[in-house]
């Protein structure tokens, strides 16, 4: 089987501060470095470090070779990424002592997918397969629309959160990823709970309180996975981390419940380093990791 990604490329610029500036406040940087980012990106490396097949699909502009590099460096599939005449999209990233942080993201050619450039690619999966979409890029809704015809299974990462783009594609959803403060929105919007929208499985991410599962076929219960107890150091993809080895593991046949806690496990891993997609771990580290 196989994961189909639908999702963001970005540089990530990330700026360490003493504090996150209040509006109109103007503070320095105590450093700066870039690396390979965007939410999409994130997930395509988690999953494939994870030891998923994964093909990416999405754009870059002129400037981007570099991020396509990465991207088959660390295992992805490129070959479904076109090029853009806008420029490669980019995330301002900045990073209080605690590792919170505080993320302004400029689309660029992320909205600039062919809708043809999908179908084509999409052509190629097999039923059974996942397509995987987050808010960071354009066509979702063909996309999951041509993936629900073609037999393939839908997860969908509702964040940037938007509620009318989450409305649009959650009849075609079968995995819903949201943390916390995006459920609280969702179930705002719509005045339902999991149990109520439709898809079969909805994963709610809670960072260090871990994160809980509510599945149509175990009658919608709550269950509770904790998260090992770590020293923070940037949380800048954690989420990202958690959805990629998840869907890895599903893809290799394990339980929700297995593929949460070893999804949790990386996620926590993820929070003691700095950066996005080049520090992801690999499934090896996360196994042989001790906590």
């Amino acid at each position: 089987m196989a994961i189909w990604n639908l999702g963001s490329i970005n540089a990530d610029h990330f700026y360490r501060l003493d504090h996150i500036p209040a509006p109109g406040e103007t503070i320095l940087s105590g450093g700066l470095t870039t690396g390979l980012g965007g939410k999409g990106a994130n997930m395509s490396v988690a999953a494939a470090r994870a030891g998923a097949r994964v093909t990416h699909i999405g754009a870059v502009g002129r400037d981007g070779g570099w991020a396509v590099e990465r991207l088959l460096e660390y295992g992805v599939d490129t070959r479904q990424i076109a090029t853009s005449v806008d420029a490669t999209g980019h995330a301002i990233i900045m990073l209080d002592p605690s590792g919170e942080n505080s993320i302004i993201v400029h689309p660029g050619a992320n909205v600039t997918i062919p809708t043809d450039q999908i179908g084509i690619a999409l052509t190629e999966a097999t039923p059974g397969d996942t397509l995987l979409m987050q808010n960071e890029t354009n066509a979702q809704s063909f996309a999951a629309d041509t993936a629900v015809k073609l037999g393939l299974r839908v997860a969908y990462a509702a964040a940037p959160f938007e509620a009318e783009a989450t409305r649009a594609v959650l009849p075609q959803v079968d995995l819903l990823f949201l943390n916390a403060v995006e459920m609280a929105q969702l179930s705002a919007a719509t005045g339902q709970g999991p149990a109520d929208l439709g898809v079969q499985t909805v994963v709610v991410t809670k960072g260090a309180a871990g994160c809980t599962l509510y599945d149509q076929a175990a009658g919608w219960a709550a269950q509770d996975i904790p998260a090992p107890e770590v020293a923070v150091v940037d949380t800048t993809g954690a989420g990202d981390t958690f959805t990629g080895y998840f869907l890895a593991a599903l893809d290799r046949g394990a339980p929700l419940l297995a593929a949460a806690e070893l999804a949790i496990k990386a996620s926590a891993l993820m929070v003691t380093r700095a950066g996005t997609a080049d520090v992801i771990p690999d499934l090896k580290e996360v196994l042989d990791w001790a906590v």
